[in-house]
């Protein structure tokens, strides 16, 4: 199994978890109460983190390993790419996170969690399309 491959297989393990999370899991969090949400957030950030850590540092080491190897059109995009989505998390969402964790969530906690996820479900997308166009130019 070559690199580009590995790659392609955990670009497209984001692009399932990040459309689940898009459509399915960040909007039934305004189906709970306040309570609630805060109990069920803790313990679904903690097995997420199970998924998403691994996907995370594979995507980011792979990136960075590609990209010192070779420069070009695929590797220098999928780096600020990854760069871009590294910076979002942990510039937004897990602030964001954060603040259902404490109890003290920000106005519309939930609401903001989907809008602003927008962003990272379209460069997760673009992430998968340009590792699919590599593997098939290669």
């Amino acid at each position: 199994m070559t690199l580009d491959i590995i790659r392609l297989l955990v670009d497209t393990g984001f692009l399932i978890l990040i459309w689940a999370v898009q459509l399915v899991i960040y909007p039934s969090f305004k189906f709970y109460t306040s309570k609630n949400l805060m109990i069920w957030h803790k313990e679904y950030t903690f097995r997420v983190t199970f998924i998403v850590l691994p996907l995370m540092f594979s995507q980011l080491v792979l990136s960075v390993y590609q990209f010192w190897h070779l420069q070009n059109w695929y590797t220098i995009s999928s780096m600020a790419i990854v760069t871009m989505l590294w910076l979002l998390t942990f510039l937004i969402f897990v602030p964001l996170h954060q603040s259902i964790d404490k109890a003290k969530p920000v106005n519309n906690v939930c609401q903001k969690l989907v809008s602003k996820n927008w962003m990272r479900t379209v460069l997760w997308s673009a992430l998968f399309i340009i590792s699919v166009i590599n593997v098939i130019s290669n």
